[in-house]
């Protein structure tokens, strides 16, 4: 059974104040996908503490970073559930985990931040580790983007 949505609004909107975008059906998740030319930060959202005192905070400070992907969505484990499972089918050989990011270019992994990995993290060291990603990974003129 879903979160109830009067309990996770806030916890939404933390991403989407960022400018991320909510995939909430599996359909929205692939149009994002489809779309994209670049590369998709998405953002598997979670109620866990985790979440709300390393994830959030650290991806908030991360997207200040000069070098941004192209585009982010978020999906809500618990609530989202299908957009969720979809969202899980392009991270390949990867077990589910909430909270977790992912960087995709043309529909392929090529960067995951799991939950294990944040939870021996503070914020601004989630923040540092997803900037080194999008050094890496994405294209440093998408930073007049967002």
């Amino acid at each position: 059974m879903p979160y109830p949505e009067l309990m996770i609004r806030p916890m939404r909107e933390e991403l989407t104040r960022l400018g991320i975008e909510e995939a909430r059906t599996p359909a929205q998740v692939d149009e994002a996908i489809k779309q994209t030319t670049g590369t998709l930060m998405i953002v598997v959202n979670s109620v866990c503490g985790c979440a709300a005192g390393k994830a959030r905070p650290g991806i908030a400070m991360a997207l200040r970073h000069t070098t941004r992907p192209t585009r982010a969505i978020t999906v809500f484990a618990g609530a989202d559930i299908e957009a969720t499972e979809r969202a899980r089918s392009y991270f390949a050989g990867q077990p589910p985990s909430s909270p977790s990011v992912a960087l995709l270019k043309n529909g392929e992994l090529v960067y995951l931040l799991p939950r294990h990995e944040i939870e021996r993290r503070d914020a601004p060291a989630i923040a540092q580790e997803l900037a080194s990603a999008f050094d890496e990974h994405c294209a440093s003129t998408t930073a007049a983007q967002a």
